[in-house]
């Protein structure tokens, strides 16, 4: 792990516990950060200052099935782990994308996440009906999918506030393989990207008509190191943390490819990877 430490830190498991919390920040006028399961974040080694509030315990989900349609609705915190038992469970082709996706639904749909395979889905909001945005005025606002302004890596239109409550939907189409299919497709992820080592993700975004990890590798990065922090020799995209790198040693690391990249090929890349706290 890398980073510093919340000033103030809240695990809220209900809405009401949200509200709460918020209305502490407001009170006492401080800035409030935030995070969901950590996953394509950096968080300064000089800490977030103010409240952050980290939902990965705000996690209730509900599903049924009408007309032979899988519905969900999931709180934010909801782990897309979850999500994909439940797609195993009904033998629908969404399990096979959300086995490639670390984090929770509320990053999901802030960041659209999405997968390299040409999987359907391949990305987060291709499941989405609507969200619900707890305001700052304390009112909640439902957005449905044609509200929102949808692109790669990233959901707008919602904004501000917080994303609490996810409604999604897909038709069970059964396909007897997909558990073989899943188990597969892990084991080939295994095989290429470093997922035995801690880092903080895929760190940058595809440029249109480019993968990210052969720009870094035809610039000769793999393993180009700064402190503990490592270009990872497996998977060019990823940043591994060899033992006891700081945050500003990976930021270095980003800064460093991101220079040599565009110097090299003309193109620049821009982060995937989310900074937090003092910087």
């Amino acid at each position: 792990m890398v980073g510093g430490d919340a000033e103030y830190f809240c695990l809220p498991e209900t809405l009401d516990h949200i509200i709460e919390a918020l209305k502490f920040a407001q009170q006492n006028e401080l800035k409030t950060t935030i995070l969901g399961s950590g996953s394509n974040v950096l968080i300064s080694d000089q800490g977030v200052p103010g409240l952050t509030l980290c939902l990965r315990r705000f996690s209730q989900l509900v599903s049924s099935v009408e007309s032979n349609i899988l519905k969900i609705e999931a709180t934010s915190g909801v782990a897309k782990s979850e999500l994909l038992k439940l797609f195993l469970k009904h033998k629908i082709a969404p399990a096979l994308f959300m086995a490639g996706l670390p984090g929770d639904v509320g990053g999901g749909v802030v960041m659209n996440a999405g997968v390299a395979e040409s999987f359907v889905p391949r990305e987060f909001m291709e499941l989405v009906d609507w969200v619900e945005v707890l305001k700052p005025d304390m009112q909640i606002v439902r957005y449905h999918k044609q509200d929102l302004k949808i692109s790669y890596r990233h959901t707008d239109g919602w904004q501000p506030g917080i994303i609490i409550k996810v409604g999604m939907h897909w038709v069970i189409d059964t396909d007897s393989t997909i558990l073989e299919k899943v188990r597969d497709a892990n084991k080939t992820r295994l095989s290429k990207q470093p997922l035995d080592m801690p880092s903080c993700g895929s760190v940058f975004k595809n440029p249109n008509g480019h993968k990210a990890a052969q720009l870094i590798d035809q610039c000769g990065l793999k393993g180009f190191q700064i402190g503990d922090a490592q270009v990872s020799l497996k998977h060019a995209n990823f940043i591994v943390n060899l033992n006891k790198a700081k945050a500003i040693d990976v930021w270095n690391v980003i800064q460093h490819v991101q220079k040599t990249v565009e110097t090299t090929t003309g193109v620049r890349l821009t982060t995937e990877v989310v900074r937090l706290g003092i910087w």
